[in-house]
């Protein structure tokens, strides 16, 4: 990359080597947090926020569980002074949180501050001053003595107007970009302003120092941090702070090295907003704390409430890959990953674990108010069996054998990757639902009468090719029996090869499914059956497997593949899909498709749609609050008289019966 020796290396090592903090391998206890969100935040907003907004932020930030919170910069805008004497005035300023307010070492503007903070509870000033080189030479072209003096000149005005002002003050004092700053100067300036404050371990002060601009490792931060601990006058009366910002993707890095370092306190804000590439994220920091069994002294358990006002209030967006809160940094969508996490979850279950351990998520995703089976396990084309599988499992009790797992696998990652879509917990459910519980094209069992004769036989009525017929078999086992028929009927020979079953849900009253997997010529065919009566679902499972043999296809008709494809497609459009689209989309007129519809599948294409989204809607009926109203709209229907309309001539009562019925 070209002009690469424009730059060079512009921090400052201490004078000597500071490397203690490397002996130790976590943080066992958090600093003392401070919230910067609505001054460093909100100052790098396009929009800053309102007066209303800033309180809203100041409420959810105090329910989170922040005791230190810089409220904004009174001296910089009318709104920003009335917030600070709101808060005052109101009362929203609770007994156990301290507000803060930020003032440049200037005199007008010290003075303006202190009108702001005028009886406040517990309030820190936080002054400044920066002492870089590039400052020093380029901004205020004076020296490194008369640098000093502004700090100097900064903390005795900030003691005289303390001690003339209602209220209870701490102070805090910031070499602005530290980084660029000789370390022993620093150290220099820092102790100058200690002396003139003196504070003592009944009232201490704050020596801030912030990454302004980030311009090195984090190593280098955390030896500097290291150097101003051990050689900080008054010590034991002194908050070590740090308010890392992210101009190098190092926040994290600096905060944590420097904590280890020996820094009591940090200043940052939530998901990392503020100026340039924004301040250190807390969320994280202290999220990493917990990850390592470590109270972090802050509530994020409801994360998505945190989003959703922190988005509101500052109009900035929540990265899906944000650590911890993100929308996607729980979400497996590959296959190993998905199988990982669900084996995990299930030796959690079985050994009864205490700690997490669960590969492929560093902390359980119920902590911060998420769900398995919409947050976790998600499903699309680079899916594999296991998630496939927990999905049903978690959402329907459906638990596949491990020997049909592969198979369903394949089948919805395939419709995935033609769709070009995520799949949703009922597409999968819809997809495994047509092709191993509905998929009886070409004969149904009707009936079933057994006798105990050298066995059992079985006397099933079927319908086939349009008539019924009466055809018997004798077994070992009533669905042995119905699978000799089948066999003699068809004139076919399989392995009743697999069998398992398993309750849906716990109780007297509920259902059953049966598995059944048969093997003709090498090939393995899959059913499922659920009923109240496990014999009944048997033999649904076999039906459906013995349907789906090739040798039965070839007896009528084959599946037709361009079909499939066809509602495949309706099924992830049924919104707005009509003859018209989905003609062009298969590259077929109009009049044929409707005509290849109907002598495929014996619906109309009206029909086939409707009967969609009357699914959907019957769904959303059960599992939600939504009104019919919403309902109609979301799956196609803008006139809601016309959907109910049509749902009861389907299911000969309203959709208001249906959601009632019990």
């Amino acid at each position: 990359m070209k002009n690469y020796e424009k730059y060079e290396r512009s921090y400052f090592m201490p004078p000597v080597g500071c490397y203690d903090w490397v002996k130790k391998d976590y943080i066992d206890m958090p600093p003392i947090w401070c919230s910067v969100d609505l001054r460093d935040g909100n100052q790098a907003l396009i929009e800053p926020m309102s007066l209303e907004e800033k309180v809203e932020f100041f409420k959810l930030l105090v329910k989170v569980g922040f005791k230190e919170i810089e409220v904004g910069f009174p001296a910089a805008s009318e709104t920003e002074f009335q917030f600070m004497r709101t808060l005052i005035e109101e009362d929203l300023i609770p007994e156990d949180v301290t507000v803060q307010v930020l003032t440049q070492a200037r005199e007008h503007i010290i003075k303006r501050t202190f009108e702001a903070v005028k009886g406040a509870p517990h309030a820190v000033i936080h002054v400044y001053n920066s002492t870089s080189v590039a400052q020093r030479e380029q901004v205020f072209r004076k020296d490194k003595e008369q640098v000093k003096q502004i700090a100097i000149d900064g903390a005795k005005l900030l003691k005289e107007l303390a001690e003339e002002t209602d209220g209870n003050f701490t102070f805090e004092y910031s070499p602005e970009s530290f980084p660029g700053t000789e370390v022993e100067y620093a150290l220099e300036v820092c102790n100058a302003v200690l002396d003139v404050w003196k504070p003592t371990p009944d009232k201490k002060a704050i020596i801030n120092l912030p990454t302004t601009v980030q311009i090195a490792m984090p190593h280098v931060f955390a030896s500097q941090v290291e150097y101003f601990h051990k050689n900080l006058l008054h010590r034991d009366s002194v908050i070590l702070s740090l308010h890392p910002h992210n101009d190098r993707g190092c926040g994290i890095s600096d905060a944590e090295l420097g904590v280890l370092a020996g820094a009591d306190r940090i200043e940052g804000t939530l998901f990392g907003n503020g100026e340039r590439t924004g301040n250190v994220d807390i969320i994280t920091l202290a999220m990493n704390m917990f990850s390592h069994g470590v109270d972090p002294k802050l509530d994020f358990a409801d994360m998505g409430e945190i989003c959703e006002i922190y988005e509101r209030l500052t109009r900035m967006e929540v990265s899906p890959r944000q650590p911890y809160a993100g929308e996607l940094v729980f979400t497996a969508f590959s296959g190993s990953h998905q199988d990982a996490i669900a084996k995990g979850m299930a030796w959690r279950e079985e050994k009864e674990c205490d700690k997490w351990t669960v590969p492929y998520l560093p902390i359980d995703p119920k902590d911060v108010g998420r769900k398995y089976d919409s947050d976790v396990i998600r499903i699309n084309s680079q899916s594999g069996k296991g998630g496939v599988n927990y999905i049903l499992k978690q959402n329907y009790g459906i638990s596949l054998p491990e020997k049909m797992k592969e198979e369903v696998g394949y089948l919805v990652k395939d419709v995935s990757d033609k769709a070009h879509k995520e799949l949703t917990a009922d597409w999968v459910y819809h997809i495994f639902e047509d092709n191993y519980i509905n998929a009886k094209s070409i004969f149904t069992i009707d009936a079933c009468h057994f006798k105990q004769e050298d066995g059992i036989l079985s006397e099933a009525t079927i319908t086939h090719a349009g008539e019924r017929r009466m055809i018997t078999g004798v077994g070992n086992g009533r669905l042995d029996a119905v699978s000799n028929a089948l066999k003699h009927y068809f004139d076919v020979n399989y392995e009743l090869a697999f069998y398992e079953e398993h309750s849906l849900a716990k109780g007297s009253s509920s259902k059953a499914v049966a598995y059944v997997g048969i093997i003709c010529n090498g090939k393995t065919y899959w059913g499922v059956g659920i009923d109240a009566d496990i014999i009944k679902a048997s033999i649904a499972a076999l039906e459906v497997a013995v349907n789906r043999m090739d040798e039965i296809q070839n007896r009528n008709r084959s599946k037709d593949a361009r079909l499939l494809e066809i509602t495949n497609y309706i099924y992830a459009n049924y919104k707005t899909v009509t003859l018209d689209g989905l003609a062009e989309k298969f590259f077929l007129s109009k009049p044929y498709l409707s005509k290849y519809i109907k002598e495929k599948s014996g619906m109309t294409f009206g029909d086939i749609l409707k009967a969609v989204r009357m699914k959907k809607a019957r769904a959303m009926l059960k599992s939600s609050n939504a009104t019919v109203e919403s309902i109609a709209e979301s799956v196609g229907y803008q006139n809601v008289e016309h959907f109910n309309r049509i749902f009861k001539k389907m299911y000969e009562m309203t959709p208001v019966q249906y959601r009632n019925k019990k």
